[in-house]
């Protein structure tokens, strides 16, 4: 198989600073992986035998609590590592992927990891930053799960996904990928009522327009004042 070409990977945070053979290096062991929307990289439970880079698209990571209710955990972007579960000394992935929209990624088996590691200190250091990161945002979802109301919620997350994955149109701020109620009510520990309920109410207003599985953020200082609100 030739050579993949480094600039497929030259913007990634977690391998930021690496020089272009360090690069070339890391992309030696890599394999392409085409996950069609829909498609699941890896599920919930299965043995973690590779880790991954996504190079396009949206990844939907979902994950079943001990009463076998779906959550949302988070949506992997263009140049997020995932899949890292031996990173964490997991066995298992603790979550599924599943592409959100037609998606590429490259995938490496975990046999190279610790190899990679030792020749490129800094994919380690890049790679605990973004797990750290993560398991911050996880500690904040669980706080607002305890202590925020419902539209706080969903607030919260329109705007986390505006900041991640919008794109600016002559209508606001596009959330660059399928995103349906399901998905914030998942996110959000809310209701499919209570999501469709707070959007309709919302879209009255004239914070967000939406379509099937759109939103559009038209007032981010309208949503972000409902985010912060306090009873």
């Amino acid at each position: 198989m030739a050579q993949l070409d480094r600039s497929l990977i030259a913007s990634a945070p977690t391998l930021a600073g690496m020089s272009p053979e360090a690069l070339d290096d890391i992309l030696a062991q890599a394999t392409p992986l085409r996950l069609p929307k829909g498609e699941a990289a890896f599920r919930q439970g299965e043995q973690a035998d590779r880790f991954f880079l996504l190079l396009h698209g949206r990844l939907r990571v979902t994950r079943l609590n001990p009463q076998g209710q779906q959550m949302v955990v988070r949506f992997i972007a263009p140049g997020d590592m995932f899949g890292v579960a031996m990173a964490i000394k997991l066995d298992a992935y603790p979550g599924t992927a599943t592409a959100a929209i037609d998606s590429l990624a490259l995938s490496w088996p975990n046999a190279a990891w610790k190899d990679l590691l030792a020749r490129h200190p800094g994919l380690a250091v890049n790679t605990m930053q973004a797990l750290g990161a993560r398991l911050q945002d996880s500690q904040e979802r669980i706080l607002d799960l305890s202590t925020q109301q419902v539209e706080q919620r969903i607030a919260g997350a329109v705007l986390q996904l505006a900041q991640q994955a919008g794109r600016k149109t002559e209508d606001g701020t596009l959330i660059d990928f399928p995103l349906s109620r399901q998905d914030l009510a998942e996110m959000t520990g809310a209701t499919l009522f209570t999501v469709s309920r707070t959007l309709s109410a919302w879209e009255e207003q004239g914070l967000v327009e939406r379509g099937r599985q759109r939103v559009v953020v038209r007032d981010m200082a309208g949503l972000q004042a409902l985010a912060r609100k306090q009873d």
